[in-house]
């Protein structure tokens, strides 16, 4: 029988002993997050996504009619491709060679070297081409055009369009398995589409009910899961094989992106309220962790897996002007030069 001084002894070290073997998810996912930085990039103009190349400490801030580089070490701007018309996407081959940038204005995808920053082609899309995805399993770049409702398909060794495939509604954010499909959410008509690559065509179109305007999405490649997140404060997790909806996690208000962390199995939803929802997807129900307070208007953001980090876009605002008949919900004035990356990372 142990004595009751022993087991005072003993107890602190079978906590610590206990805590050495919880997997290493379970130990990050109860770190507290927080926004740990703040980077202003400075200049004018609206933006949209933000993207991390895989293969260097680099972030691609679509801004107006340019593409911002940021230092992920330094948070220094480091360059910027110029001369676009109106930046939506970028995305990165898996050659470490070339990005892509979706030009809606330009109603084209701009080809630029990853090295030097330099653009060196461009390819005709559909009528304002938005969210895009690689896929490694066709070597091709995706882009999704809002306005002409479909899809361009580029080959990146031809360096060409070779398809374009009709879709049901206005699409937003798709994203790729890796192993010949990829997925997209329609916006206007609250579902999810899914296309095989090799076919070139839709092979499933699944309703998100009850749910309304599906933007940003991510996936957990190797789980199949999708997550798709909504006006109305949801996130919709969908079984990326069936189809069927396997949690409706509570979310901010406004978002417009989302993100996957595979180590931790974290699924993230960045809101236009000025919050950071954070769902543990790696236990039943798929519960919120974390709520982080961000800023108002960073509704867009990129996962960095390299350092588990996540930025966000967004800048200070003005009063908004007065409503008037042909503008009823006017939109207050971004402040000059308060263009800024917010990074959220463990505390």
């Amino acid at each position: 029988m142990i004595s009751k001084h022993v087991r005072t002894f003993l107890l602190p070290l079978l906590s610590i002993a206990t805590i050495a073997t919880l997997p290493t998810a379970t130990l990050h996912a109860q770190r507290n997050y927080g926004v740990i930085a703040k980077w202003t990039v400075g200049g004018e103009g609206g933006w949209d996504y933000l993207a991390v190349d895989p293969a260097a400490p680099h972030l691609f801030l679509t801004h107006g009619a340019r593409v911002e580089i940021v230092d992920t070490a330094s948070g220094k701007v480091i360059g910027a491709i110029t001369g676009l018309k109106g930046t939506h996407g970028v995305v990165f081959d898996d050659a470490d060679k070339y990005g892509y940038i979706s030009d809606g204005r330009a109603n084209e995808v701009v080809v630029f070297d990853r090295q030097s920053f330099e653009k060196v082609g461009a390819i005709p899309a559909g009528t304002n081409p938005d969210g895009m995805v690689f896929d490694p399993f066709s070597k091709t770049v995706w882009a999704f055009n809002g306005r002409s409702m479909n899809a361009t398909v580029i080959d990146t060794a031809a360096q060409k369009a070779i398809a374009t495939i009709a879709l049901p509604g206005k699409p937003e954010f798709p994203v790729s398995d890796g192993a010949g499909f990829v997925y997209v959410n329609i916006e206007d008509k609250n579902e999810l589409v899914k296309l095989d690559v090799a076919e070139k065509k839709i092979v499933a179109t699944w309703p998100l009910e009850g749910l309304e305007s599906p933007t940003g999405q991510a996936i957990d490649v190797a789980g199949k899961r999708l997550f798709s997140v909504c006006d109305g404060g949801k996130m919709a997790v969908t079984d990326a094989t069936t189809g069927k909806r396997l949690a409706t996690p509570t979310i901010g208000d406004g978002p417009d992106a989302a993100g996957y962390d595979a180590k931790s199995k974290l699924a993230f939803s960045s809101n236009g309220d000025g919050t950071l929802t954070i769902v543990d997807a790696g236990k039943p129900g798929y519960p919120v962790l974390q709520t982080v307070k961000t800023q108002r208007g960073a509704r867009t953001m990129a996962f960095d897996a390299a350092n588990g980090r996540v930025y966000l876009v967004t800048a200070d605002f003005g009063p908004a002007p007065a409503a008037t008949a042909e503008n009823p919900r006017p939109r207050p004035a971004v402040l000059p030069g308060s263009f800024s990356v917010l990074v959220v990372g463990t505390k």
